[in-house]
């Protein structure tokens, strides 16, 4: 199996993702330990909430630094989809225990409201300074962290921007709440001693704020549910799609996300008649539709032959034997009261043996029976197809074959003009190929009538030709 080795430019997204999963990591540290200490020291439960706060942050961002690493590994053997999925996991890891920290703070703070115990808090600058620090970096890492993630376009990096740009609400909600406490101690006010456990239950309530955000976020991923961004822009996309010229239906749209990656997974219906190049062609501008709402993403379409309800009996034909992968050209139909008779030309290889080339127009005539049943009788002329390229031995005008085609071509109306007339000779086969000048509106039906005309009339006139090609051309595009 082969797989894509990193870019550049994904090397360097990922060392920067590294980088600040570190940083946060070793800030997320030295953070939680002030705030223990501090707490411990003031007997504050919104500094211990804090602290217990900062103990998940350190966790969270741990995780995060462990998952970046894991994430940015390319698809494998094992994991052919990437390993993108740590993220998630790594981020729903972090929500439940956010959450179990948060039921802690609620109860602790519950029992010192109901009980009144701990409540009065010892007087120090200490939590104060150590808060504002705390506020200071995280609004660091988390501006930090938001920029690479918005870069990288990393989950796991963003739900830490968030977590910690909450961080600074809830460490101003434990700084109001201590002020207001030092001042009831100061101004012996009783009821401004709630203010502590009050903060602490503001924390609580910010962390289950972003715990439920973040829970259901990584849950929907772990889950393949379809990002939030696809779902946003479904009708959008589907107006695209639809709007790409030979898509008749969009059957199937299918979107989710690991990590950083998106995969998209769609079904679209096109006339069966297509040729595999334009098939080909559909398919980029679907892909292109979709990485301009999902960018960057994994897109995989698959493609159902469909009647489109006004092909033509000759359209439906072609079908068949594009299906099957044959060739055929010259389809001429014929109806006789309800029932249609059709002649065609089947190319081989000139190298297949009559039983095989048989046996393959016996299969094309009951494919094209089975599909199309007022198909009473087909008759196919069956050709070989040259295997080898032929080398000319020469390739000239020939003044006398012209004078003598242009002579023949006079005594047809629709024909205006002979020119580029060019002699070829393969041993002792003769061709003549020419340019032929006729109308712009004349149909080509009587297009092909006339230069069927002109060759078997020139052939007649000079029998040693084996073969008269004529291009066709309109009087406005005549290129002498």
């Amino acid at each position: 199996m082969n797989h894509t080795l990193p870019s550049e430019k994904t090397r360097s997204l990922s060392g920067q993702k590294r980088s600040a999963a570190l940083f946060s990591v070793l800030a997320a540290l030295g953070i939680t330990l002030l705030k223990l200490l501090t707490g411990i020291l003031t007997g504050s439960l919104g500094m211990l909430s804090e602290a217990a706060h900062s103990t998940i942050d350190l966790v969270a961002a741990g995780i995060t630094l462990f998952s970046v690493q894991v994430s940015d590994r390319p698809a494998d053997d094992t994991h052919n989809y990437g390993h993108g999925k740590v993220e998630n996991l790594s981020a729903f890891t972090e929500a439940v225990i956010m959450l179990g920290s948060s039921i802690w703070i609620i109860t602790e703070a519950v029992r010192r409201i109901s009980s009144r115990e701990h409540l009065s808090l010892r007087p120090s600058p200490w939590p104060f300074l150590v808060l504002m620090l705390s506020i200071a970096v995280d609004f660091t890492r988390s501006r930090r962290l938001h920029t690479i993630a918005q870069e990288s376009a990393s989950q796991a990096l963003e739900a830490d921007a968030i977590h910690f740009s909450t961080d600074i609400w809830s460490s101003l909600a434990v700084l109001i709440g201590l002020g207001a406490s030092f001042i009831g101690y100061r101004w012996n006010i009783p009821s401004l001693e709630l203010a502590d456990p009050l903060a602490a239950l503001i924390v609580s309530g910010i962390i289950l704020h972003v715990t439920w955000g973040l829970g259901r976020r990584t849950i929907d991923a772990l889950l393949d549910a379809s990002p939030k961004e696809s779902r946003e822009a479904t009708r959008e996309l589907n107006r695209e799609l639809s709007a790409i010229d030979g898509v008749l239906s969009i059957t199937r749209l299918r979107t989710r996300r690991s990590g950083a990656d998106y995969f998209a997974d769609l079904t679209l219906g096109l006339a069966q008649n297509l040729t595999f190049q334009r098939t080909e062609q559909i398919t980029r501008e679907a892909t292109a539709a979709v990485e301009r709402h999902l960018p960057g993403a994994d897109v995989v379409i698959h493609t159902v032959p469909m009647e489109t309800g006004g092909e033509s009996v000759y359209d439906r034909i072609r079908a068949v034997a594009a299906r099957m992968n044959l060739t055929i050209h010259d389809v001429m139909v014929h109806r006789y009261g309800q029932q249609l008779q059709v002649e065609q030309h089947l190319e081989v290889d000139e190298t297949m043996s009559l039983k095989k080339a048989h046996d393959l127009a016996t299969q094309l005539e009951t494919a094209i029976k089975r599909d199309i049943p007022e198909i009473a009788s087909i008759l196919t002329h069956i050709e070989s197809e040259p295997a080898t390229i032929e080398q000319p031995e020469s390739q000239e005008r020939d003044r006398q074959l012209e004078v003598r085609l242009r002579r023949v071509a006079v005594t047809f109306p629709e024909i205006l003009d002979i020119h580029d007339v060019i002699v070829t000779r393969m041993g002792s086969h003769l061709q003549v190929n020419c340019h032929c000048t006729m109308p712009d509106d004349l149909p080509m039906s009587r297009v092909h009538t006339v230069i069927t005309a002109l060759e078997g009339a020139f052939k007649l006139d000079v029998p040693e030709v084996d073969r008269l090609l004529i291009h066709p051309e309109p009087a406005t595009d005549n290129r002498r």
